[in-house]
């Protein structure tokens, strides 16, 4: 029986996350800009000197890192009752095929919600696929008719 750890990434866990955001961005997009070689350990470094405002949790199967999910936390404009006031945001998860169906996803986003809560913060979003919209649903998220956006175009 594979055993299943959901817990903060750690150092030794980035270049694993890496190959899993190059999967991701395959799966996905249909590319791979940069070859997993050269971009993990550029990804790892940017990991390490964003770690105060991006938060990766894992899935470990077996002690090998099978999905991920990451919390970007936003510092927001104080106001009189609440100077330091942050915000969070949902990116990449991302759980590889094989581990699929399982729940991993889900209980991903509830590892960085549970982070999120317990940093204090007033809301968090996500930009969610159109599969994924029922997952974030059961975790919480709702549609909220004052969240806009202006889309520049991607990569």
């Amino acid at each position: 029986m594979t055993s299943i750890e959901i817990r903060p990434a750690r150092p030794d866990d980035l270049p694993a996350v890496a190959e899993l955001r190059c999967r991701w961005e395959h799966e996905s997009r249909g590319t791979r800009a940069t070859p997993v070689e050269e971009f993990a350990p550029r990804f790892a470094q940017w990991a390490r000197e964003h770690e105060s405002t991006h938060r990766c949790a894992v899935a470990a199967a077996d002690g090998h890192v099978v999905g991920m999910a990451w919390l970007a936390v936003l510092p927001r404009v104080p106001h009189g009752a609440a100077f330091d006031r942050a915000s969070g945001d949902v990116q990449c998860v991302y759980v590889a095929p094989d581990h699929r169906g399982a729940g991993l996803g889900g209980r991903l986003v509830d590892a960085v919600l549970d982070q999120a809560r317990a940093l204090g913060l007033e809301r968090v979003t996500v930009h969610s696929s159109e599969r994924a919209v029922t997952a974030y649903a059961r975790s919480g998220f709702a549609v909220s008719p004052r969240l806009l956006q202006v889309e520049f175009g991607h990569l």
